[in-house]
């Protein structure tokens, strides 16, 4: 009774009840015709397709990028006679010209030491340790640069390409030899103590003299090279077997299929002379406070290494012509 004058006397509170009742009658059946329907396969299909219900779209697939080798030659399939043939100046090493380079020469005859005596004549455990260390500088170097470049707003002249493309080189060379050889415990915390070592020492030398750091690398890669020249030698007395190189040697190197060790040693000393040519031109452009490299010639063009061979213009169109005249030409249908 009271419910009823109140609604009486108060015609929106009236309003809100009546419709608040409707909306409950009419939601409830509702509420189970939705539950009814979910349960369908037509349902299923409809939740699974919505774009409500639509899963994350696929991430973008990423563009796959394979390291590339560091010389042209390797840029195309290589037979073993090309790898012996490939002059990589074993004679070559520069002398020192200050107390620096002289420096920079004791410091990597002094880490050679403990390399001889622990590792011996296991040259692929050996060249594990190498390339462990290799691959340091290059990025260290590159590193540094980069944000040297981000850090005044300037250009680097093209140094930080060249160190990353050698640090990624020295990185295949390592997974190439760990496919080849299984170290030990004592190998693997020799490496690792090595690695950190070398890296803290190298990143505040390159801070302090880029250009003695340089000097470093090149005498470090002269050793490099005496070292896989002795690995070769071994391989062709016997004293090492000559074992079907890796696939992934084969793939980077574009050597042939069957490629043994000693075409692997090969290429990995050829890539060592480049490494040694390039930081000790690096030294000497710092040593002449040349930023740009665009403006020298060109790093890998030295005159150890033979240039590839481009035919000419006149030869192009030479080629051009004879190839015109020996083609057959249909004769013209009779009018």
């Amino acid at each position: 009774m009271m419910l009823t004058s109140t609604l009486k006397s108060c015609p929106v509170r009236a309003a809100r009840v009546g419709l608040r009742a409707h909306s409950a009658a009419t939601a409830r059946p509702m509420l189970v015709a939705a539950m009814a329907f979910r349960r369908t396969p037509a349902a299923t299909a409809f939740f699974h397709t919505s774009p409500l219900r639509a899963s994350p779209p696929p991430p973008h697939r990423l563009p796959e990028i394979h390291p590339q080798p560091m010389r042209d030659e390797f840029l195309r399939p290589v037979t073993p006679a090309q790898l012996e043939a490939m002059d990589v100046g074993l004679d070559v090493h520069r002398t020192p010209e200050d107390w620096r380079d002289a420096v920079a020469l004791r410091v990597v005859k002094s880490m050679r030491i403990p390399a001889d005596l622990f590792f011996r004549k296991k040259y692929i455990h050996r060249a594990v340790l190498l390339e462990t260390v290799a691959g340091v500088p290059g990025m260290v170097g590159g590193m540094i640069r980069h944000l040297r470049s981000l850090r005044k707003l300037e250009h680097d002249g093209g140094w930080i390409s060249h160190l990353l493309h050698e640090a990624e080189n020295e990185r295949m060379h390592l997974m190439t030899f760990m496919k080849l050889s299984q170290p030990n415990i004592l190998e693997r915390m020799l490496v690792t103590t090595v690695q950190g070592v070398f890296f803290n020492a190298f990143f505040l030398l390159y801070l302090v003299s880029p250009r003695t750091a340089h000097r470093v690398v090149g005498y470090l890669e002269e050793e490099a090279v005496i070292s896989y020249t002795s690995f070769l030698r071994e391989i062709d007395a016997g004293r090492i077997d000559n074992i079907p190189a890796p696939e992934i040697a084969i793939e980077y190197w574009n050597l042939p299929k069957d490629a043994r060790l000693r075409e692997v040693v090969l290429a990995v000393r050829a890539d060592e002379a480049v490494h040694r040519d390039s930081n000790h031109f690096f030294a000497d452009c710092v040593r002449d406070k040349r930023e740009s490299l665009r403006s020298a010639p060109h790093v890998d063009q030295l005159q150890w290494r033979a240039p590839i061979d481009h035919p000419s213009e006149a030869d192009a169109v030479k080629t051009f012509k004879t190839s015109d005249n020996d083609a057959t030409v249909a004769p013209a249908p009779k009018q």
